[in-house]
């Protein structure tokens, strides 16, 4: 096994001391009541074969590729002019889209053409077999008059079914269709026009949001769940909901009310070329969510939210519904702002598996993650076989690789998820926080994670790791030096929140080194390492005046101590 080639395992204590060591610290901290042991670094033998190579697994990815394929349509086109749109903005231009897309659905298909100007509209519910293609200086803006976005249809918000405002432009159980061209859908949202019912304090949006949630949880049947006038959800920018064979080409999407676009238990999308550009609350670039056969390639992202977050519903009703997101390709991509670049979850109790993120740029000090997978025992679900490849991040403000299990609620619920079998390669970032944080639960450890020919530099902290089971890093650095790992189970608040003393990857590592839970640290209220160091002594001097251990015994285990990892809670 090379220095630089590290395989981690679901252990008590440090490993790489001598057995005997390694018995007395575990008896030693057994006899200090200590009920939460911390998961530590150590080797394991990999497992058969190279467990490092992942050529089949991209193969599946190019079968996606192959088998996502565009729609195409009848070469027959109307203009939305011949409706009677007005190009001005002045009037609204509501009843010309929907008669220019009947129009085209009832000959057999084709292209809705949208000229030269300024379309103001409310909702444009798309049909199938129809391409609504906007001209290189066209704009569809939408109404802020809410009332334009009724009736109510069946959507989702955060993962729950109801009946909402429509999206501004939607498609329920259709196939081939699309939205083309270089033209731009300005959502008109800002600070008084949807992002308030988020964004103002108290929020509006918040006793609804809890009532649709209520609902999810016990079951009410969808078609009670009516929300739309008198109420405050936010409805999603474009949304494709139970339909196959789209197509979003080529636009620029900015001022979203929420989400940005929402493929919905939707099979064969392909988003190509697309600009989206939108920093309100919760403005979530692409959001595949339940849905099978997705492209995502060649598309700009500077986004309130996750650039890309994939869903397949939230708790109850994603369990109920049960319909996983799968088979998903993200590449060519460059991405700026977000919360999470490649994101699964957290409303994803559904599953998510097969995912391939290839030769995408993350490059913005306002991006907060690159790979981030967040979930909790509320949520549940699995998700698995996650594949990231030749990815650079010349910047990136947060965690390079992000696993965490105690997203929103935590750990408060009965559905204990599970992330395994995650493969990071060739990815190169610079900056941020973490190089790697993952933080799992002892009866689920994250599991099974791979990271591979990587580097990242300019980390503030190079790990934070809870209850791991198989991380492998392979010719891996962390600000240039090898990258060792360890795991803790919890970090101690030290009253320096700006200062970690080490939850480290360092070479030191491989002496020895402990990792304090935070339970256990709180119970016996340490706030620093000399209190914890100071308590060993107390007790190995009493372990030894027992009989317990011998004099050389209590000072290697104290000499151990000196090396205990505390970190800042954050």
């Amino acid at each position: 096994m090379t220095r630089n080639e590290t395989y981690v395992t679901h252990h008590s204590f440090v490993t790489r001391w001598p057995a005997r060591a390694l018995g007395l610290a575990i008896a030693l901290l057994c006899t200090l009541s200590l009920t939460t042991p911390a998961a530590v670094a150590g080797q394991a033998p990999p497992p058969a074969g190279d467990p490092t190579d992942t050529s089949a697994a991209w193969a599946q990815a190019d079968e996606i590729r192959a088998r996502v394929k565009p729609p195409t349509f009848p070469d027959h086109a109307v203009s939305i002019l011949d409706f009677g749109a007005d190009p001005s903005g002045q009037a609204k231009s509501t009843d010309a889209f929907r008669k220019a897309i009947e129009a085209v659905n009832a000959a057999g298909g084709g292209r809705v053409e949208v000229p030269t100007g300024v379309f103001l509209t409310g909702a444009i519910h798309l049909k199938s077999n129809v391409n609504l293609h906007l001209a290189d200086d066209a704009t569809i803006r939408f109404s802020r008059d809410k009332a334009d976005f009724l009736p109510v249809v069946k959507t989702r918000y955060e993962g729950v079914e109801l009946y909402n405002y429509s999206p501004f432009i939607y498609a329920y159980q259709v196939e081939n269709v699309a939205v083309t061209g270089n033209g731009t859908l300005d959502g008109n949202a800002d600070a008084d026009n949807w992002w308030d019912w988020k964004a103002k304090s108290p929020r509006p949006e918040t006793p609804d949001r809890n009532e649709l949630f209520r609902m999810g949880e016990e079951g009410v049947p969808v078609e009670e769940r009516v929300f739309g006038a008198g109420h405050y959800i936010r409805p999603s920018f474009v949304e494709f909901y139970e339909s196959r064979n789209i197509l979003v080409q080529g636009v620029t999407l900015n001022r979203s009310p929420m989400w940005l676009l929402h493929p919905t238990l939707s099979q064969n999308v392909t988003i190509d070329g697309v600009h989206l550009e939108s920093l309100g609350p919760n403005n979530d670039g692409v959001n595949p969510e339940s849905s099978r056969d997705v492209v995502i390639k060649n598309t700009f992202f500077n986004t309130g939210d996750d650039n890309i977050a994939i869903k397949s519903g939230r708790n109850a009703e994603g369990r109920r519904i049960g319909v996983p997101a799968e088979n998903i390709l993200i590449e060519g991509n460059y991405m700026q702002a977000g919360h999470g670049a490649v994101v699964a979850g957290s409303e994803m109790s559904g599953g998510v598996r097969n995912v391939f993120a290839q030769d995408n740029v993350m490059d913005s000090p306002d991006l907060d993650r690159v790979v981030r997978i967040k979930t909790n025992s509320v949520r549940g679900g699995v998700v698995e076989d996650i594949y990231v490849r030749d990815n650079a991040v010349p910047q990136q403000g947060g965690q390079a690789v992000w696993v965490d299990f105690r997203y929103e609620e935590g750990d408060a619920g009965d559905f204990t998820p599970t992330v395994r079998d995650v493969y990071i390669e060739d990815l190169h970032s610079v900056g941020g926080t973490h190089a790697i944080f993952l933080r799992g639960y002892a009866r689920s450890p994250i599991t099974n994670i791979n990271i591979l020919n990587s580097s990242f530099s300019g980390v503030r902290t190079p790990m934070l790791a809870e209850h791991v089971q198989g991380l492998r890093l392979v010719n891996t650095t962390i600000n240039a030096q090898p990258a060792d790992a360890v795991v803790c189970q919890g970090t101690v608040w030290l009253g320096i929140p700006e200062k970690l003393v080490s939850s480290g990857v360092e070479d030191r590592v491989a002496d020895g080194q402990w990792c304090l839970s935070e339970q256990f640290a709180e119970e016996h209220a340490w706030s620093s390492p000399g209190q914890f160091r100071a308590y060993v002594a107390e007790r190995t001097a009493a372990l030894l005046k027992a009989g317990v251990i011998t004099e050389a015994e209590k000072e290697a285990l104290q000499e151990a101590a000196s090396r205990t990892a505390i970190g800042a809670r954050r």
